[in-house]
């Protein structure tokens, strides 16, 4: 058993020394079965940050008295969604690569997982375990916003220590360089002047798997404070997570040198993606707070439902909702006619 292996050596401009980076945990053989296996940082740093956003949703879920069964059902078939989806993504723009190497599709312990595919994957089996079990859809959405910003925040780091995921050239006081880095430039250096990328494999890169984990991490601090402070509907949240996670990508994509690109073109299809999400996040939350403004109406995530000794023992949860429904109506016309005897006593004592 080997531990800590396959290192390189990074640095950075504002450093005097390298930093050791690791990309392999631990390597060992499985007697018996003479079966090599080799546990990778990657893995680790991504089952972290999942291990992590899964908590945190599980303690919102809890708050807003969302049944941890079905989210339970959820996570379990939304996740295995989400990784089918991410690799499927990759290996969809990297066709021409993949077309000939068959057998390295599963292998995603090496890396190639796309977090547009990923998201776009957890999000649509989300969808349908949601309409199965009866959970809101849109609640899910905003709950997750801030997992997800948990999970690719500390997610990006598996590409540090693959060392992947860098930009091109820069002269900032955070530059990084490694030889690694050099090796893929140098491997790449035509394809790179196909899509009009100037790169010097000699030269510090962007680290642009920073740039995101710091952006994501602050954009879980700014959602988490809108959940707290000024939660108005269903799908805010979500929505504020494109306009931030798009407005991100949309930019960094522009430095990366192992950008997805539309078939013979230079377009970067997760720039271009991103872009989109941003712009229509944004414009449904202005027209989402434009109606609110012209018409309020309270809002809460957490559903409250009067003791179970109320209710009938064979309703369904539609019926009980229906019922809640029933009764907040009542209640509301009620006080509207309270309201309005004291309106008219006021007016008779004023006469």
């Amino acid at each position: 058993m080997r531990f800590l292996t396959d290192y390189s050596e990074v640095y950075f401009t504002f450093l005097d020394k390298p930093i050791s980076v690791y990309s392999t945990f631990v390597e060992f053989t499985i007697p018996y079965f003479n079966i090599d296996v080799s546990i990778k940082f990657y893995g680790l740093i991504i089952a972290f940050g999942f291990l992590l956003a899964v908590l945190f949703g599980g303690r919102l879920a809890y708050k807003w008295k969302i049944d941890l069964n079905k989210m339970l059902d959820v996570l379990l078939f939304g996740t295995i969604g989400g990784i089918i989806g991410a690799r499927l993504y990759y290996v969809i723009f990297e066709w021409d690569y993949y077309s000939q190497h068959l057998s390295e599709i599963p292998q995603i312990w090496n890396g190639g997982l796309a977090i547009y595919g990923g998201l776009i994957g957890a999000v649509l089996v989300g969808y349908f375990v949601c309409k199965k079990v009866d959970i809101n859809f849109l609640k899910l959405l905003d709950m997750c916003s801030m997992s997800f910003l948990i999970g690719q925040g500390i997610g990006r780091w598996g590409n540090f220590a693959n060392q992947e995921a860098f930009g091109t050239n820069t002269d900032m006081p955070w530059g990084m360089f490694s030889n690694k880095i050099s090796s893929y430039m140098i491997e790449n250096y035509a394809f790179f002047e196909e899509k009009g990328i100037s790169v010097d494999p000699s030269m510090p890169v962007h680290p642009t798997f920073l740039y995101e984990s710091l952006w994501c991490i602050i954009g879980f601090f700014i959602i988490y404070y809108i959940c707290r402070r000024h939660y108005k509907f269903a799908g805010q949240l979500i929505l504020w997570y494109g306009v931030i996670y798009g407005c991100e990508r949309a930019i960094v994509e522009g430095f990366r040198t192992d950008s997805l690109y539309i078939p013979n073109t230079s377009i970067r299809i997760s720039q271009i993606l991103s872009a989109v999400i941003a712009v229509l996040c944004a414009a449904i939350l202005i027209s989402k707070y434009f109606e609110l403004k012209k018409n309020p109406v309270s809002f809460s995530p957490v559903e409250v439902l009067p003791p179970e000794k109320d209710y009938d023992a064979g309703q369904s949860d539609e019926e009980k909702t229906e019922e809640i429904n029933r009764r907040r109506l009542v209640k509301k016309t009620q006080k509207e006619k309270i309201k309005a005897k004291e309106s008219d006593k006021k007016g008779d004592n004023d006469g």
